[in-house]
């Protein structure tokens, strides 16, 4: 069964807006990378595909653009190519490499779970909330930023039932964030 990994930057007071100032330095960028690499999907909802989408495609042209810095490129390579499911009961198609997940959701992400493979990513907000609801999720990995936003919204809220977590990988990157992994105690 390939794993389900949570994976998302987050302020030291919880916030997981991308424009809360979280942005990944060279390192981290890298860091990321990496992390899809070790995945053979991704899993959004609607939002976050939109506005990966709209970040991380590449354009018509293939020319990356000039916001981009040159050590982005490796990035939005990597999640150009990288096989997409969306979760959204709003869209009737997707593109950019991706697939609609219909139905209920708990046994649509089990049915994904149970294909071979080395794992599915999930991003995002209110989607991984209701996946950690379900119990579907195996890993979670937050790189803690050290910024205070001051605003929301906030990992993981809304959820139903308390989900106590164990510690398994710890690092600590130049920018001064740091990698928590932890995986879902028994």
């Amino acid at each position: 069964m390939r794993p389900l990994r949570y994976a998302i930057n987050v302020t030291l007071d919880g916030c997981v807006h991308h424009e809360a100032g979280v942005a990944p330095d060279e390192e981290l960028m890298r860091f990321w990378t990496e992390q899809m690499t070790q995945s053979d999907a991704e899993l959004y909802g609607r939002v976050t595909f939109e506005m990966m989408r709209e970040a991380w495609r590449r354009p018509d042209d293939g020319v990356w653009p000039d916001w981009m810095e040159t050590w982005e490129h490796d990035f939005a390579d990597t999640l150009d190519r990288a096989k997409k499911y969306v979760v959204s009961s709003t869209l009737d198609e997707v593109d950019w490499n991706a697939e609609l997940v219909r139905g209920d959701l708990g046994e649509a992400v089990r049915a994904l779970k149970e294909q071979p493979g080395k794992g599915l990513s999930v991003g995002g907000l209110a989607l991984s909330s209701a996946l950690t609801d379900l119990g579907l999720i195996d890993e979670f990995l937050f790189v803690v930023h050290p910024i205070v936003a001051g605003h929301g919204p906030y990992l993981l809220e809304g959820l139903r039932e308390r989900v106590n977590l164990e510690l398994v990988e710890r690092r600590e990157f130049g920018s001064g964030a740091t990698l928590m992994r932890y995986t879902p105690r028994p």
